[in-house]
């Protein structure tokens, strides 16, 4: 008799009380998709790209002449563009919206404009060198983000990403090899040296970005409801 009525106590204790269901565990990158400070961020960015190059374009800054940056428009700012006209064509809408990899993609864009407008490349010889690396890690980050926000799957994930900045980069050193035989813009005046280290620099940050984008970004974390 005892018994039943302290185990009627504490039926009695917990009525009321909310209960917590524990959802399926989600990515980093999708939690902080549904974050005002993600969106927020992502619109920042983006802020930053087109001030950044109005400054370029209209603002007479003597380092600036040469760098052809007005042909530099469609890749750098249209890259703000590239995943919101994805995400409006999908067949299925995307919620919530990939605010981080949209961010992470820019990022890149706008740190090397920041460095052309700022005179950095002119005052500090590795910047490039920097720059490459860490919008390296940054592209590679997006790319991660997007992708882990449709697959779970961990096998291989670093070598997926790190090959998807590796290929980047031969792409990228083909445009500028393209750029430098065709004069346009006076010339980049490209060496080899310049090449390979740029070739081992970007493939090294890919090799970290890929790295942040799995054990961060890809991530599980319980999410609870009340």
């Amino acid at each position: 008799m005892t018994r039943l009525l302290q185990l009627f106590s504490i039926g009695i204790k917990r009525v009321g009380k909310p209960s917590v269901i524990m959802e399926p565990p989600i990515n980093n990158v999708t939690y902080f998709d549904k974050t005002d400070i993600a969106r927020s961020i992502n619109y920042l960015v983006k802020a930053f790209i087109v001030i950044l190059f109005a400054i370029a374009l209209f603002v007479p800054i003597s380092y600036l002449e040469g760098k052809a940056m007005g042909m530099r428009v469609p890749l750098f700012v249209g890259s703000a563009l590239v995943i919101p006209v994805y995400e409006r064509f999908r067949k299925v809408g995307r919620v919530p919206y990939p605010h981080v990899a949209d961010a992470f993609l820019v990022l890149p864009f706008v740190v090397d404009t920041f460095a052309n407008v700022a005179g950095l490349y002119e005052n500090f010889a590795v910047t490039d060198d920097i720059l490459h690396c860490i919008n390296w890690v940054f592209l590679v980050c997006a790319f991660q983000a997007f992708r882990y926000r449709r697959n779970r799957q961990n096998p291989d994930a670093i070598l997926l990403g790190a090959g998807f900045g590796a290929l980047a980069i031969v792409i990228w050193e083909i445009m500028e090899w393209a750029v430098d035989t065709s004069g346009a813009g006076g010339g980049l005046g490209l060496t080899y040296g310049d090449t390979i280290g740029d070739l081992t620099l970007s493939t090294s940050g890919g090799v970290i970005g890929s790295l942040i984008g799995v054990y961060w970004l890809g991530a599980l974390r319980e999410v609870s409801s009340e």
